[in-house]
């Protein structure tokens, strides 16, 4: 398989493999080589409870690349267990997901499809003495457990007899009970030094339909119950996790051998991707969306597949990303200008090279023919030759940026300014002699001549100016609306309110200046510019047509990295 390799600024593509070296890999060669697995099965499990997120991509990859590095088959799962927050708009968003980024699983499956095998397997945990019911609220059940100091408390209903517990666990399945009144709890060790192993529960009553079973069921397992049984019954070899689920493997292992699965799963865990000044807690992006704070699941602010996706980043970027980022055990926040030069990286051969102007100021060039409309050579990307050029419109009139143009400029100032001669890119040498203003002083036109020996590719030689600048013919110019962005969130590390944050602290950190909309103009050709074309805009950086707000001749654009960064990727 190849991947993106980055040597000197140069993009080349060079034969890797599917994963750099890492634990897991040793893992699974070893296990290969000693005969303890004939096939490696992996699995991608998310909750269909929101959008996948940027730290999502990481698990993606390790476990498909894995599961393909190896030979062997990797599954998309739908961890379904809590229909409460679950729907089948995020099963179909997940699934169009993991299809972008360039993954095909090789079988579907949901956790509630294995349903009725969990029912028996909690059955056989009661036979064997090893479940009970409980009748104590959650509140009851929370406040004694215990510390990581001291032991929790035994149920007053830990020692009910099998008998009971059974009748007890079938009326909680016949609907006899209202939510909460009671659970079935894993009897383990309320004295256990992991707490996850201090009488769990297992199941609990929800009267909430679910979005694959309907109102089949009025009990659901936990996830911490269900999980293994699914690795075990889908036959994975490799249940590969992100580390806040390290303390949970006991009781992973403890379920798999209680209820006598024939086959084995083993659980292994990775840090997960941590971005700076991004939050993943589907909670907290749930909030966002619920209200209002963004534009839904996909707005391009917010870290979701979906969002990155309409924002206009690729997954070739972001597969080189978290392949560059690797597989270990370890903690750490990334900056966000390392994704960002994967994106840069990716698009700058690919991207039409192409002038916008975002925030308009008029030229008019005195001693052009009126009424005359000239055209001129452009190439779309110099860096790639094989993309051709492209004829633009130049007349009159032009538009330039604002920030072009300067009164009285400070020292070291090359654009233009009263007196000043600057070169027009693709276009000629213009000359600035008289500025235009109302009756408050704000500079709205300027007048200028151009030198038509100095023409583009004429091969002048006669004087050099040191500023170059971009524009776009006035006549023909197409309107459109620029959307740039910064982090949606204030804070670097948001490790702390990831999930500790109150919902309060958590939107205090929102950045009031994720957004900013400008209007301006772009060259003619880009008025049936279509959804997700990406362009790179002279000066302003890499943009991408929004899929959902643009429209035929009316183009919207999303910033998706800016031109520079003072990131780079150290040398190997």
């Amino acid at each position: 398989m190849f991947y993106t390799d980055y040597t000197e600024e140069r993009l080349i593509s060079v034969e890797k493999p599917i994963t750099p070296p890492n634990f897991i890999k040793n893992v699974i060669e070893e296990d290969l080589r000693t005969g303890k697995v004939k096939e490696v099965v992996t699995r991608f499990p998310p909750e269909p409870n929101g959008y996948l997120h940027i730290g999502h991509a990481k698990a993606i990859w390790i476990n498909f690349s894995l599961g393909d590095e190896f030979g062997g088959r990797t599954n998309l799962r739908f961890d379904d267990t809590n229909p409460a927050k679950e729907d089948t708009e995020y099963v179909n968003s997940i699934q169009e997901d993991v299809k972008w980024l360039g993954y095909e699983w090789e079988e579907k499956h949901f956790a509630s499809n294995y349903f009725e095998e969990m029912y028996k397997r909690a059955i056989l945990l009661i036979q064997k003495g090893k479940a009970y019911v409980d009748d104590q609220s959650a509140d009851q059940i929370r406040e004694t457990r215990g510390t990581l100091t001291e032991p929790g408390q035994n149920s007053p209903y830990r020692d009910r007899s099998v008998e009971d517990n059974l009748k007890l666990f079938e009326e909680m399945r016949a609907g006899k009970y209202q939510n909460g009144e009671k659970v079935l709890r894993a009897k383990i060790d309320m004295a256990s030094g992991n707490i996850n192993l201090r009488d769990p529960v297992i199941y609990r009553i929800s009267h909430t339909p679910h979005h694959n079973t309907g109102d089949t069921w009025c009990i659901y397992p936990m996830y911490s119950y269900a999980h293994p049984l699914e690795d075990a019954i889908e036959g994975v070899t490799h249940s590969l996790c992100s580390l806040e689920f390290e303390d949970q493997r006991p009781l992973y292992d403890w379920v798999v051998a209680e209820c006598e699965m024939e086959k084995v799963p083993h659980q292994y865990e990775f840090g997960r991707l941590n971005l700076a000044q991004t939050v993943t807690s589907k909670r907290k992006l749930k909030l966002l969306v619920d209200e209002k704070h963004v534009d839904g699941w996909d707005d391009p602010r917010m870290p979701t597949i979906s969002g990155l996706r309409r924002r206009g980043y690729t997954p070739e970027a972001i597969r080189s990303f978290v392949y560059e980022t690797g597989i270990s055990k370890a903690y750490g926040v990334i900056d966000l200008q390392v994704l960002e030069h994967f994106v840069r990286e990716d698009l700058k051969l690919k991207a039409l090279r192409t002038m916008a102007v975002i925030d308009p100021l008029k030229v008019v060039i005195t001693n052009y023919p009126e009424g005359q409309v000239e055209m001129l050579e452009a190439e779309n990307n110099t860096e790639n030759p094989e993309l051709g050029t492209r004829q633009i419109p130049f007349s009159r009139e032009i538009y330039i940026e604002r920030e072009d143009f300067m009164e009285n400029p400070p020292s070291k100032y090359f654009r233009l300014f009263p007196g000043n001669e600057v070169r027009l890119k693709h276009a000629y040498f213009i000359k600035c002699n008289d500025v235009i203003k109302d009756a408050d002083g704000n500079v709205t036109e300027i007048h200028c001549t151009y030198d038509v020996e100095t023409k583009s590719g004429s091969g002048f030689t006669g004087r050099k100016v040191k500023g170059t600048i971009h524009w776009v013919e006035a006549t023909q110019a197409v309107p459109a609306e620029f959307r740039l962005y910064e982090p949606l969130i204030n804070a670097e590390d948001t490790e702390e309110i990831e999930e500790d944050a109150s919902e309060k602290t958590f939107l205090d950190q929102l950045n009031p200046n994720s957004l900013e909309i400008a209007h301006g103009y772009v060259e003619p050709n880009m008025k049936e510019a279509q959804s997700q074309d990406k362009f790179q805009f002279f000066r302003h950086g890499y943009f991408s047509v929004d899929p959902k707000l643009s429209k035929p001749g009316q183009p919207v654009f999303n910033r998706v990295v800016s031109l520079k960064s003072s990131f780079q990727l150290p040398k190997q």
